[in-house]
């Protein structure tokens, strides 16, 4: 006769097994609830199954609790930035004088967004604004900088002279970068820094989000001041 076979060991797996097999065990041996004493992680005491199954119920609840109220503090964050948004895009559709629009995109971003230090300048402008402050010169090196952006840049500065545009460009521990084309298509014809001496104000995890749609509204009210085969 062949030896019987070896029983193998019982493990916590087959254990837990039996157990969501036979969701009626505890209706049989109810008293196990409440025999079987487990240490809480919460308390450091001895407390029954059943305690223990309340006490991750409640700590699930919490953080149900917690995401909840994430939920509805992002959404109400997101509401006040799409707010702002409004204001600023109504505060430049608004503006009648084409050649204030630069100072008006300027203003907004420091007053309706608290963004610490903004600067612009502009090229391929029409000749009646061509003495204007905003169209200072610009190397070729921040022109191509600014045409290489499929997006805005947003992070360290990255070490860029338009950087030096700023008042003060030592405090500036974070900066975002955004091209200004008058058309979604068109060439850059101008630049716009945004920073804060706060590292994480344009963080390099932040998203573009934002300041891509800065960017698009900035390009499209600057398309009055550009001349026309710059805006194609």
């Amino acid at each position: 006769m062949n030896a019987p076979a070896a029983l193998q060991p019982i493990t916590e797996d087959d254990i837990a097994q039996f157990l969501l097999n036979r969701p009626d065990f505890f209706e049989r041996h109810a008293e196990l609830l409440a025999a079987v004493q487990l240490t809480s992680p919460l308390t450091g005491r001895a407390v029954s199954l059943l305690e223990r199954q309340v006490e991750i119920l409640r700590e699930r609840l919490r953080q149900w609790e917690r995401r909840a109220a994430d939920m509805v503090r992002h959404g109400q964050d997101n509401q006040a930035l799409l707010d702002r948004l409004h204001r600023w895009t109504c505060t430049l559709l608004a503006e009648p004088d084409a050649g204030a629009l630069p100072a008006r995109i300027v203003e907004g971003l420091q007053q309706t967004f608290a963004v610490p230090q903004v600067a612009l300048r502009l090229w391929g402008v029409a000749p009646a604004w061509a003495e204007a402050p905003w169209t200072a010169p610009v190397d070729d090196e921040v022109r191509a900088f600014a045409q290489s952006l499929p997006q805005p840049y947003v992070g360290a500065n990255p070490g860029v002279q338009a950087v030096q545009w700023l008042d003060d460009p030592a405090a500036a521990a974070s900066v975002a970068l955004l091209p200004l084309r008058p058309a979604a298509q068109a060439a850059a014809c101008g630049l716009l820094v945004l920073a804060s001496p706060d590292p994480q104000r344009f963080a390099a995890d932040a998203g573009t989000d934002i300041v891509q749609r800065l960017a698009e509204l900035a390009g499209a009210a600057v398309q009055r001041l550009v001349e026309p085969a710059a805006a194609h």
